[in-house]
């Protein structure tokens, strides 16, 4: 996500007791003796910085981290790359090189999208993982390796397995510590918490002095799926400070389909502002708040009362739906 790991002090920002509970599973893992860790977590949320965090936090932080994308490096040559190669293994093959694994001996590599990696080369990295030694493309002698190996996917590999798509002995070889890293949509507040600790670093690096989010943004935030979970945000929050001039966020800062999603989610139409978008007839907006309400009215009744129950019926999560009780009189 492009960020170091100071940022962060050694853990994840955020307030969500999922938050909190990661934190203590991330430092828990990283001194523990677990060769292998498996980070499921959807585009965006931050798989890579959660390895990093591992790494850095155990007794390898002083070795090589290496951080591998299976998807980025084409099938053909990913093998090569993990593994190296002898003089002469292949055309083009003019000197010996050592593979990023090698590199990583007595560290941490990290393997992105791991559901990537071809059934071939699976097979090639599950004798790894239970040998500790591996053979680089044409050679004859094994060469030994110690490492830690995180894995990453935004895949449910279970389901990959049934596919035929993923090593059944291999899911469950990385799977003795896995680690599930929730989406931003699911943190309640953590999107200010997160804004605000955004806000503060890029004040720093670019010098400027931005005060905040204003009170319409607050809500599109709280509104806001994100489906590009922490990413999106620092991403649209740099964006920014690079674009624009006023020293709060508001709303036409932002992208017309952040508007325009927030608004088919029964968000009022004129949270982009004058000039962005116009209000609709009044008896639309009473029309839409009464459907909104019967709507909310139900899911509590149907979960007894219960908001985590009845946002997980709605699909929204609990903050956003106390947001709407609030919004709706309930």
């Amino acid at each position: 996500m492009g960020r170091d790991m100071a940022d962060y002090k050694n853990e994840l920002v955020g307030d969500h007791p999922s938050i909190v509970d990661l934190n203590r599973l991330i430092s828990r893992v990283a001194t523990s003796p677990a060769r292998t860790v498996l980070i499921y977590g959807e585009t965006g949320t931050g798989k890579g910085l959660v390895a990093r965090l591992i790494h850095g936090l155990s007794s390898r932080k002083d070795k090589e981290f290496v951080d591998i994308n299976c998807a980025a490096i084409p099938a053909s040559l990913l093998e090569s790359e993990l593994f190296g190669h002898e003089k002469g293994a292949f055309t083009g093959a003019v000197d010996r090189k050592l593979g990023l694994i090698e590199a990583a001996n007595h560290g941490t590599v990290f393997l992105d999208e791991i559901r990537e990696m071809d059934l071939t080369l699976q097979a090639k990295l599950l004798s790894l993982l239970d040998t500790h030694q591996f053979r680089r493309v044409g050679a004859v002698r094994s060469t030994t390796v110690e490492a830690r190996f995180i894995a990453a996917t935004n895949k449910i590999l279970l389901s990959e397995v049934n596919a035929g798509a993923f090593r059944e002995d291999l899911y469950y070889r990385l799977q003795v510590v896995a680690i599930n890293i929730p989406a931003l949509r699911d943190r309640g507040d953590d999107v200010l918490t997160l804004s605000r600790h955004f806000i503060a670093r890029y004040n720093t690096i670019y010098n400027r002095n931005i005060r905040g989010l204003s009170d319409e943004v607050t809500g599109i935030f709280l509104r806001y799926d994100w489906p590009g979970n922490v990413r999106e945000l620092e991403n649209l929050l740099e964006r920014i400070f690079i674009l624009e001039d006023e020293d709060i966020v508001l709303p036409k800062h932002l992208p017309d389909r952040i508007i325009r999603t927030v608004r088919a989610g029964g968000t009022e139409a004129r949270v982009a502002g004058p000039g962005k978008l116009q209000s609709a007839a009044g008896n639309f907006h009473e029309a839409t708040a009464d459907f909104q309400r019967k709507l909310v009215a139900r899911a509590l009744t149907e979960a007894n009362g219960n908001v985590q129950d009845a946002a997980k019926a709605l699909g929204i999560s609990r903050h956003a739906l106390r947001h709407q009780m609030q919004k709706l009189g309930l």
